[in-house]
């Protein structure tokens, strides 16, 4: 335990013992950190990349009010701080040399940090997405609801899939954090992706779904092809995902939405989330050495 009270740890049990209460006690809002430790538990470490996940906690007083992780090589993924708090966190860091490529967090704690991050580190940090965690209120199904129903994929989908996932990954502006097979095959072998299709079987749009954890589930993601758009797809899938989270007693259904698309956010706000708050990523320029 260092005197600013951060704990540091890349055992996930050891990190879920000390913060798990903490993280459950807020399930929408710590919706990220849950499914990621739950996923490191059955996966194992290299769930994500080969470099070892790294855990923090923020304990005083005998409990704890903040957490973050990583798994390289993403950016960090913090929980709310004050700006004494993502201060002395980003001094942490820093003196351990770690390289941060970006920060994940609800928008004043991604400023916070980012600002901070600058102060000890010389980088710059560049906006990269704005979005908002909505949680779902009542259901209600899209008017006017398009022709066709929802199924669960099967291996006999994963083409189909695999380029979407692929194609939503370009979408949002990243790189596939993890291979587009693999990825395809541990959701279709858990049930976990939901196509639409027409009458005629013909497949239009996907969602996804996180395992059940804390009694909550995120939809996760939400893709239709660009020619497909604006045709009721994304809402019909969404809301079949919705339904089925529910019926699997989920009592939190939550989801994020980029602010920078309008047309999302007023879906599933007519299908029934209700804002919770809003999140930043950052990325970080590293500084430029002095002649460099």
């Amino acid at each position: 335990m260092r005197p600013d009270g951060w704990y540091l740890t890349e055992d996930v049990e050891g990190f879920l013992a000390r913060a798990g209460g903490f993280l459950r006690s807020r399930p929408a809002l710590h919706t990220v950190p849950l499914t990621v430790t739950a996923t490191l538990r059955t996966r194992g470490a290299n769930a994500y990349g080969t470099e070892a996940p790294l855990f923090g906690c923020l304990e005083g007083a005998g409990s704890v009010s903040a957490t973050f992780f990583r798994t390289p090589p993403r950016g960090l993924s913090l929980t709310r701080l004050t700006l004494k708090q993502a201060d002395a966190l980003a001094a942490h860091l820093a003196e351990l040399d770690h390289l941060l490529p970006g920060v994940n967090a609800d928008g004043d704690t991604a400023v916070a940090f980012a600002e901070a991050w600058q102060r000890h580190t010389g980088a710059t940090p560049k906006l990269r997405q704005r979005q908002r965690l909505y949680r779902l209120g009542t259901l209600t199904p899209p008017r006017p609801h398009p022709e066709g129903q929802g199924r669960i994929a099967n291996e006999h989908d994963r083409e189909q899939i695999v380029l979407w996932y692929r194609e939503f990954t370009a979408a949002i502006g990243g790189s596939a954090s993890t291979d587009a097979g693999s990825w395809a095959d541990s959701r279709i072998a858990s049930g976990r992706l939901t196509l639409w299709e027409t009458p005629d079987g013909t497949p239009v749009s996907l969602a996804g779904v996180t395992p059940k954890v804390a009694d909550q589930i995120r939809v996760t993601p939400v893709y239709t092809p660009a020619p497909l758009r604006g045709r009721g797809f994304a809402g019909a899938v969404t809301a079949e995902v919705s339904r089925a989270a529910l019926t699997a007693g989920a009592s939190e259904v939550v989801l994020f939405a980029d602010l920078a698309n309008p047309t999302s956010n007023a879906l599933y706000q007519r299908i029934g989330y209700l804002p919770v708050t809003d999140f930043a990523v950052y990325d970080f320029m590293p500084a430029t050495p002095r002649g460099g």
